[in-house]
């Protein structure tokens, strides 16, 4: 039981914005705060893992990402496309060949990121790298990835109202994650099939589950494809505890994604 004199000292990190990378997103009041729990929703192959290994690159945070969606090559291609710069498919392809030495140095600056590539990761194995990164570090990570909690095992589901209380469950479970480590937990999630498309806004109600209860701040990803194979992808602030919310889906910034070297860049940001 603490004073609010008190609760000064025990708040620790909690509540500090992890750098971001979207100015649009910041111009919506959206942050990555340490200490909650977010989630990112989109259709399948929309752009949820883009975002997620675009903010852990930036800033070169201490982070752990659990890449149950992902294999190491998928993910190691995209992010050293995103550090370097360079095209992804002949990253990719050096990788497969074996002449991967160039990448060695500036991949080794990034060494508090790391991967858990297990496909059903279980509670007790994320807590168990969560020990294992304090024990080398000396801390723990500021950001923790999940993608996508849907693949986290966390117990036996029988139907479609357990699977419903089973991802409330795990919710609060990321969520006190996030306050017992101080880092910002990000959950990577699904839409509800009306929305799998990802060709227009999402709002909260099409959240796979209505699991909107617990996290902090939930963001929707739909996309607009040209006839030139460019991709845009608009992230809408469906829910934000600590700034502007548009639960409809229908306010969003904008960021370009480029194909090549796997980064987004700001477009726009609407109001």
């Amino acid at each position: 039981m603490y004073s609010l004199a008190q609760s000064i000292t025990v708040k620790g990190a909690a509540g500090e914005p992890l750098p971001n990378p979207f100015r649009g997103l910041s111009k919506h009041e959206v942050e990555f705060r340490r200490g909650e729990l977010s989630l990112v929703v989109a259709g399948p192959g929309t752009g949820k893992s883009l975002l997620a290994v675009n903010l852990a690159m930036y800033g070169n945070l201490p982070c752990l990402y659990f890449s149950a969606d992902s294999g190491a090559a998928t993910q190691l291609s995209r992010a050293t496309a995103i550090i370097t710069g360079d095209d992804v498919k002949e990253i990719k392809k050096k990788l497969v060949d074996g002449d991967f030495e160039e990448y060695t140095p500036v991949l080794g600056k990034r060494w508090w990121v790391r991967f858990n590539y297990e496909a059903r990761p279980t509670l007790s194995d994320m807590e168990l790298d969560l020990d294992c990164y304090f024990e080398i570090f000396g801390c723990h990570p500021h950001l923790i990835v999940v993608d996508n909690v849907t693949n986290v095992d966390a117990g036996a589901v029988g139907d479609a109202e357990s699977f419903t209380f089973s991802l409330e469950g795990l919710c609060e479970y990321l969520s006190e994650m996030a306050r017992v480590t101080r880092a910002h937990v990000l959950g990577l999630h699904h839409v509800v099939g009306e929305h799998s498309d990802g060709l227009k806004p999402i709002p909260l109600s099409g959240v796979k589950g209505k699991i909107g209860r617990v996290p902090a701040l939930i963001l929707t990803i739909f996309k607009e494809i040209d006839g030139m194979d460019g991709r845009v992808l608009h992230i809408s602030p469906v829910k934000n505890r600590e700034g502007f919310e548009d639960s409809s889906g229908e306010t969003y910034s904008s960021y370009d994604f480029n194909r090549t070297n796997m980064r987004l860049t700001d477009v726009m940001a609407t109001f």
